[in-house]
C-alpha cells in the first residue's frame, strides 16, 4: 500500500492510539488491533479497498464489540463477512455477528463491497473497545467512564476526520445515546456540516427483523441520496 491513501492513514492511526488508564468502573480496553493474524487481514482489507485518496461519508458507531471489529479489527465485519463479501480468508474465529450480518446484507443491496467502500467509510467514535466483566461495554455507559474519555474521543476522531472525511454529512449508527453524544460534538467542535442518524443494525436485527427489507431500502435509499447531494437537500426538505 501506498504511504499516503486513505487506508495507510488509517493503518498508522489505529496502530497508534493510545488511550488515558487506567479507566474508572473497573472498564477494561478491549484493543482489536492486537495479533498477528488481525493486522494482516486488516492490512488486506484496507488495502483492497481504500488504497486511494477518495473523501467518503462516514458512518458512525459506538466502539467496537468482543464478536465483530474485537475479533476481525474491522468495523461491523465479523470473520464470515471478511472471507464470504472482502475475499479475504483467515483463521480468525467465525462467530457471526448481528450487526455484521445486516450491515453486509445493506452492502449487497447497495451494490457490492467496491462500489461501497469507495464511498463510505465504517468506524466508531472509539476506535478501542470497552469490557466490563467480560461483557461489552459503551463508552458512555457509566458517567465515570465518560468523562474521562470525552477529550481522548474528541481528539481521536478529530484524527479520523483529517482521514479524508466528507464534511458534508456523515450518519450516526444508532438514534440513541450515540446520536446524542455525535451531536453535542458535532455542535461544539465542527466536524461534520450535518449528522443524522439511522436506525442501528442489530436493533433492526433484534427487534425488527421482519421488517429488515424496508430498513434495507431506507439505507440504500438515504446513503445513495447522501452521494448526490441536490438529490439529498430536496429528500432532506421533504422529510
Amino acid at each position: 500500500m501506498d504511504s499516503d491513501t486513505f487506508g495507510s492513514r488509517y493503518l498508522s492511526f489505529i496502530y497508534n492510539t493510545g488511550i488515558p488508564s487506567p479507566l474508572p468502573d473497573q472498564t477494561d480496553i478491549l484493543d482489536p488491533y492486537d495479533g498477528d493474524e488481525v493486522r494482516r487481514v486488516v492490512s488486506l482489507f484496507y488495502s483492497k479497498y481504500y488504497s486511494d485518496n477518495n473523501r467518503r461519508i462516514f458512518l458512525i458507531g459506538i466502539n467496537p464489540g468482543r464478536i465483530g471489529c474485537g475479533v476481525t479489527g474491522i468495523n461491523f465485519t465479523d470473520a464470515a463477512a471478511l472471507q464470504e463479501d472482502c475475499g479475504i480468508s483467515s483463521t480468525l474465529p467465525t462467530t457471526r455477528e448481528l450487526s455484521a450480518r445486516f450491515i453486509y446484507e445493506m452492502i449487497r443491496h447497495c451494490g457490492g463491497t467496491d462500489l461501497f467502500f469507495s464511498r463510505f467509510f465504517l468506524t466508531a467514535l472509539s476506535p478501542l473497545g470497552f469490557t466490563h466483566n467480560g461483557k461489552n461495554r459503551n463508552y458512555y455507559d457509566t458517567p465515570d467512564l465518560m468523562n474521562a474519555l470525552r477529550p481522548w474521543l474528541i481528539e481521536t476522531f478529530s484524527r479520523q476526520i483529517e482521514l479524508g472525511a466528507d464534511r458534508r454529512i456523515a450518519f450516526s449508527l444508532g438514534q440513541g445515546k450515540n446520536y446524542k453524544i455525535l451531536q453535542e460534538l458535532n455542535t461544539a467542535h465542527g466536524f461534520f456540516e450535518e449528522i443524522r442518524p439511522l436506525p442501528h443494525p442489530r436493533w433492526v436485527m433484534q427487534y425488527r427483523s421482519r421488517e429488515k427489507e424496508s430498513f434495507l431500502d431506507l439505507y440504500k435509499e438515504t446513503l445513495e441520496a447522501a452521494c448526490h447531494p441536490a438529490e439529498y437537500d430536496t429528500k432532506r426538505e421533504d422529510s
